[in-house]
Formats: C-alpha cells, sequence, structure tokens
C-alpha cells in the first residue's frame, strides 16, 4: 500500500530549479509569478502513457496558457532524451529533468510499483496543480494517461472558481469619532 500525497494539499509546494529539453533552467517560483502551475510526474519519455500524457497535454495547452497555466513534466530522463522525445511527438510543453531525482522524491513521486507480479521502485505518475502563491491545490494519484490533460484541465478550473468564492474579509468601516462640543466659557 502506498502512502497517499494528499496530506500536501494546502501546503507549500517545495521550490525547485531543473532543465528543460533545451538546458533552459525552469524555476517553480518564476512560474508562479504568471500563474497557476501544473506539475506533472511521469516515469519515462517515449513509453506509451507518457507520450499520450504528453501529446494530450500539449494539444490542450492553448486552453491552459489563456488561464495563465504553466505545464510542467518531470521524469528522471535526461534533457538530451527529452529533446528526442520533444521532436519525435511535436510537444510543445517543458519536459524537466531530474535524473538525480531530487525533486521527484521531494513530492512524494518515487516509490514501490508492481508491473506484471514485479515489485520496484520507479517514478508513481502524480499530478499537482499549485496555486500561483505556491500552495499545492489538488493532487492526481496513480494517473491513467488517457483524458488526464483534460480531468486536469476541469480541476484547474474548478480551484480557479474556488479561489474566487473564498469569502473576503470585508474592510473595516471607517467610523468617524464623535465629538462633544461644550459650549465656549462653560
Amino acid at each position: 500500500m502506498r502512502l497517499s500525497r494528499n496530506f500536501l494539499v494546502g501546503r507549500k509546494a517545495p521550490d525547485f530549479c531543473l532543465p528543460d529539453q533545451n538546458g533552459r533552467k525552469h524555476c517553480l517560483k518564476d512560474h508562479l509569478k504568471k500563474g497557476m502551475v501544473v506539475l506533472y510526474f511521469y516515469p519515462k519519455d517515449d513509453t506509451p502513457g507518457c507520450t499520450i500524457e504528453a501529446q494530450q497535454f500539449t494539444s490542450l495547452l492553448s486552453f491552459y496558457e489563456k488561464q495563465n497555466v504553466s505545464i510542467l513534466g518531470v521524469s528522471p530522463d535526461t534533457a538530451e532524451s527529452h529533446k528526442k522525445f520533444e521532436k519525435k511527438y511535436g510537444l510543445k510543453i517543458a519536459v524537466l529533468s531530474d535524473p538525480d531525482k531530487t525533486v521527484i522524491k521531494k513530492y512524494g513521486a518515487w516509490g514501490k510499483k508492481l508491473f506484471m507480479g514485479k515489485a520496484f521502485e520507479g517514478v508513481l505518475r502524480t499530478t499537482f496543480v499549485i496555486s500561483p502563491s505556491g500552495v499545492i491545490q489538488f493532487v492526481f494519484e496513480s494517473v491513467k494517461p488517457e483524458g488526464h490533460a483534460a480531468e486536469v484541465l476541469g480541476k484547474v478550473g474548478e480551484c480557479k472558481l474556488k479561489e474566487l468564492a473564498e469569502p473576503v474579509r470585508p474592510l473595516a468601516r471607517k467610523t468617524e469619532a464623535k465629538v462633544e462640543r461644550t459650549p465656549a466659557g462653560s
């Protein structure tokens, strides 16, 4: 049984800086200045599920951009592997390289997996929706790649609506101080 990462909801997202497929460094704090961030962890470039997920995020990228949302994919693959992946499938999203698995582990996206009866450790397909203030708003665990990008887009809209619906504390009303005047000479 895996430990759920939902305990991270409401907490500050761990900051990081990682290179993308072009060697360009991406820092979470810089993306948060632009708006919300969808951070998804995937096991390996150019595998069926990971390819579907990256292609679908790419196909919906314009919808995310209209809402000021950055999409960042992270795997332990090298920047060179990411570049080949990008070119082969025409990806338009940033895929970040974390070969030491430092960020992957910070987000709890590394752990025991079971495949064809064999247990091993690897990247747990997980997606985080992070608010512009850097707070984790939602965690998708045990992600099924097909349709996931659309599911996340729906959740992003839901999170934005929730932010708008949060009660706003009214400003303190200005009150005029009553000044009692006494007649002159009394």
